[in-house]
């Protein structure tokens, strides 16, 4: 489901995040959503995208 191009730090970060989510109620399409945005966010803050 992620980017390969993410790290496994950033893979370990979605699928903290996702399971979170699901905890939460979430339904696991969300949860995934939820989990990639918050990722992707993150690396654009850390500089860690081409763009950010």
């Amino acid at each position: 489901m992620s980017p390969k191009e993410w790290s496994d730090k950033r893979e370990r970060q979605y699928e903290h995040v996702k399971e979170s989510e699901l905890e939460q109620g979430r339904s696991e399409k969300k949860a995934e959503q939820i989990a990639a945005a918050t990722v992707n966010k993150t690396r654009k803050e850390k500089g860690e995208t081409k763009d950010g």
